[in-house]
């Protein structure tokens, strides 16, 4: 089923907001028109077996026995519906269509009724009504032919993602609650599952897949698909979460038709309420939302990581709250297989970001410390940049983060950075902000998936050799290349001190003078030095002492009051006194500096050759070193393009001027 195709069925499904409109917001549609195409799917599916269904029910009527596994043999799937009612029935009696859906939807196995409930569908079902429009939108769903050999369950789930797409257009959903586009998908499952392919193709295989921001189970879908394409007789097992009770809906769905468990798939908060608690995988792989906050989640999130620290799932850190991306990260690393001994068991681990959790966050920031912990544990096997444009909601550019406790020996200690941003080709037709495509080989298009993941494969050899065509696509580092020391660079505080107006009146209003029984004296008394200066504090303290007490005033104590004074009379003056407290030079805010040192470097060594020279008497504050880590991707690959000539952009210049009085001319004639 080619693209033209989905598009037909979505926009058949979608020509049912013609009914709504006027009753139902425009950003409401999807409401009607998600849980109805579910509807419609299920009730396809289950059309085969409908007779044999009814007859089980007959058959066991009026016996005291649960007869959910008869009638689940019965229907072929892990779900059923025991009524005798079908759509078309129920739009062919308007007066009972409200009643008749009613008996139908509870007719239904309690796994396929609780995906409707997620819509709110009763009180939609009410709402149509009211309106006189339930018996027209049912119509219209009957026409939507959805059946399995006409819409293989692969192709449905394009039609459903087109259909959450204008969904999310239409209620100005945020760019980071998109849909992953099925060929960004592939890739992503193909980098994931490569190294394991000679695995997955014994005898008996069984692999189970979490996805924790499922949406609709795109990637559990793909995933699947991969694993059994690789080994027919292989036994996938699928799990998920999702917070959106729509998408969950529909993953739930998509699940009972594949035969799947459905309950598999959890509905709720992955960092509140993780619907797989306890349990391990073999593959982890999501596309979580780009800079959502978790603000609703954060008192679970806290506790969890102020209580049980590394034993639980955040004990690395924290990000900033209106980024929940890095999160996500830790939920799924937790889920990793344990390496046993002897190198076995293990996980592998694939999640999509946009650019912010490679840098964002200072030395020692929540970021910074995931990171660092990733890196030093030796999970991070290897970051892809992909094209911009590719999602439907959102032109930003987008990583591939591939992540396992099981690296090959020869990746051990190393990351692997791609650059595949110039791999891809333009759509005929964008839908929504995609714009761009991973060529999958197909109609004369080239197959990037198969040449990103080829070029992944081989990156260590390509990064050795500098003749290799693709040699300025990849990049190794070492764990530590990304780590830095945050050094604080100090200089002495200089002063010379002054008597001026502006000196006065900060004296005047310092808190410990102002304080004084007799301020205003003290300062006039002070007055009267008015145009003096001198180099040392030692000589402008006696001075104004001296004034101070020619005028029968006693110069009060303590340090308060001569940090005040000195403040207020001292100016700033690169030739000036170094002030020094217990003996050492006192550092002056104002001059402080900041530097990242590399990890392993001697931060002395550093600040003789890069500091020195320019400031010989700063040293560094040993107290406040930090250690940060970040991964500056676009920096490592950016290739400097010199200017254009001057010569070049002046007879650019003057043509444009020729050009400009040219049109001017015509126009004065």
């Amino acid at each position: 089923m080619n693209i033209s195709k989905h598009t037909e069925l979505a926009n058949h499904a979608w020509s049912v907001a013609d009914l709504l409109r006027g009753d139902y917001r425009q950003s409401d549609y999807g409401k009607v028109i998600l849980p109805f195409t579910v509807l419609r799917r299920l009730e396809c599916v289950l059309e085969p077996t409908r007779d044999k269904v009814v007859e089980t029910v007959a058959k066991f009527a009026g016996q005291d026995i649960d007869t959910d596994r008869f009638l689940r043999r019965a229907s072929g799937h892990a779900f059923y519906n025991r009524s005798e009612l079908t759509l078309r029935k129920i739009a062919a009696d308007p007066q009972n269509a409200a009643k008749n859906l009613q008996v139908y939807v509870a007719a239904f196995s309690t796994n396929a009724r609780e995906v409707l409930e997620k819509y709110d569908f009763q009180q939609q079902v009410k709402k149509l009504d009211d309106a006189n429009l339930l018996y027209q939108v049912i119509g219209k769903f009957t026409d939507l032919d959805l059946r399995p050999e006409v819409v293989p369950n692969h192709n449905m789930g394009y039609i459903f993602e087109e259909l959450i797409r204008r969904f999310s257009e239409q209620s100005n959903e945020t760019a980071g609650e998109h849909f992953t586009p099925r060929e960004v998908i592939k890739l992503m499952v193909e980098l994931l599952v490569a190294p394991d392919a000679d695995v997955l193709t014994m005898p008996g295989a069984v692999r189970t897949v979490l996805d924790p921001a499922c949406g609709t189970g795109g990637m559990l879908s793909a995933m699947d698909d991969h694993i059994e394409s690789q080994n027919e007789h292989a036994t996938v097992e699928v799990y998920g979460q999702e917070l959106n009770p729509e998408s969950w809906a529909i993953c739930r769905s998509d699940l009972m038709i594949k035969g799947q468990d459905p309950d598999n798939i959890a509905f709720g908060n992955s960092f509140s309420d993780d619907g797989h608690a306890r349990r391990k995988f073999d593959y982890i792989l999501a596309n979580p939302p780009f800079g959502v906050e978790w603000k609703k989640v954060k008192e679970a999130v806290e506790y969890e990581h102020n209580t049980l620290g590394d034993a639980g799932r955040f004990g690395a850190g924290l990000p900033r709250i209106n980024d929940g991306s890095l999160l996500f990260l830790q939920h799924m690393l937790s889920k990793m297989k344990p390496v046993d001994v002897n190198g076995k068991g293990g996980s592998r681990v694939a999640i999509v970001f946009n650019g912010s959790p490679l840098f964002t966050g200072a030395a020692e920031s929540g970021e910074s410390n995931i990171r660092r912990w990733i890196l030093e544990n030796d999970w991070l096997e290897g970051i892809v940049a992909l094209p911009d444009q590719l999602f439907y909601n959102t032109g930003i550019s987008t990583y591939f983060w591939i992540l396992t406790n099981r690296k090959s020996p020869d990746h051990k200690g190393k990351v692997v950075l791609l650059d595949a941003r110039d791999y891809w080709v333009k759509m005929r037709k964008s839908l929504g902000d995609k714009r761009k495509e991973l060529g999958d080989g197909e109609n004369g298009r080239p197959n990037h998936i198969r040449e990103i993941t080829n070029l992944y494969a081989e990156a260590l050899e390509v990064a050795k050799d500098p003749e290799h065509a693709l040699h300025g696509k990849v990049k190794v580092f070492a764990n530590e290349d990304f780590g830095y020391q945050r050094i604080t660079v100090e200089r002495p505080l200089k002063l010379r001190f002054e008597v001026t107006e502006e000196t006065l009146s900060a004296l005047a209003e310092a808190k410990p003078v102002a304080k004084l029984e007799r301020s205003k004296e003290f300062v006039a008394a002070v007055r009267t030095l008015l145009g003096s200066s001198w180099t040392t504090k030692s000589e402008a303290f006696i001075a104004l002492k001296d004034s101070v007490v020619a005028t029968g005033l006693t110069w009060p104590s303590g340090a308060p009051f001569a940090k005040a004074v000195r403040e207020s009379i001292g100016v700033r003056d690169p030739k000036g006194e170094v002030q020094k407290v217990k003996g050492a030079p006192e550092p002056d805010a104002d001059l402080r500096d900041y530097e990242n040192v590399p990890l392993g470097e001697d931060v002395e060594e550093y600040l003789k050759r890069e500091v020195h020279p320019h400031v010989p008497d700063a040293w560094i504050d040993h107290t406040k070193t930090k250690v940060g880590y970040e991964i500056p991707f676009t920096r490592h690959f950016y290739v400097y393009e010199p200017p254009r000539p001057l010569a070049e952009i002046d007879a650019e210049l003057k043509s444009l001027e020729a050009e400009i009085q040219a049109l001017l001319s015509e126009v004065t004639e």
